[in-house]
């Protein structure tokens, strides 16, 4: 079968990664958590003391690059890849709310940016792959064959995120959730280097109103229709 680029952009908790692990295990491709990379980071400047909400050093994360090495492992007991930091697991550590408030400002910095993307570039040259980021389609893979961008409303987004939070036994609320939701939108899409904005050639999804099976298979459907196109048009 042929294999394709599959790169899914779009705002926070819009369940970008939900959507993305499904598809590439039913097509049988890598699947690459962007956002766990820069959460990654982030993490790491927060434990150095370069960010932490009340103070802002993090123009000093610029020269501690060298020393962030972040891989992916995969866990058959849960079925996904698990970020590593380091050679320590922090995919539970990077999914705080804590981290959530942080991310889009480490986002920013143009040094981390090129040394994301450039990783991400190089995971994905033997194609089959889903990524899924705020700057795949545009950035990363501008040239992919099937570029979705994923929205939802703010507050349903927030609902989700805000279930989710609870679920892993964090004391948030809603209010706060809701927060940091408008405020990752507001810094994703103004920032200097790679805004978050949907490529021309994207499909446009919007899930405020769809539940996880539908969204799987108009997802599925897009690439399916894709993979068959190129493999007529080869024979």
């Amino acid at each position: 079968m042929t294999k394709i680029t599959i790169a899914i952009d779009g705002y926070s908790s819009t369940g970008k990664s939900t959507i993305a692990k499904q598809l590439a295990k039913a097509l049988e491709y890598v699947y690459v958590d962007t956002g766990a990379m820069y959460r990654a980071v982030t993490l790491y400047a927060m434990r150095r003391g370069f960010v932490d909400g009340s103070k802002n050093d993090i123009s000093l994360l610029s020269g501690s690059l060298s020393e962030i090495k972040l891989r992916f492992e995969y866990n058959e007991v849960l079925g996904y890849s698990e970020m590593y930091l380091n050679d320590e697991n922090v995919e539970k550590d990077i999914r705080t709310l804590e981290v959530s408030k942080n991310v889009s400002r480490v986002a920013e910095l143009q040094e981390v940016r090129e040394k994301l993307v450039h990783m991400q570039q190089e995971m994905g040259k033997s194609k089959g792959i889903v990524m899924d980021g705020r700057d795949i389609g545009t950035v990363v893979f501008p040239d992919a064959e099937l570029k979705v961008f994923m929205t939802a409303s703010a507050d349903k987004r927030a609902y989700r995120r805000y279930k989710e939070l609870l679920d892993k036994g964090e004391k948030v609320t809603y209010e706060d959730v809701l927060k940091n939701v408008e405020s990752r939108d507001y810094i994703d899409s103004h920032r200097e280097f790679s805004p978050l904005r949907q490529a021309e050639d994207a499909i446009p999804f919007d899930n405020s109103d769809m539940g996880l099976e539908e969204q799987f298979e108009r997802m599925y459907n897009f690439a399916l229709r894709i993979i068959n196109k190129d493999e007529k048009g080869a024979n």
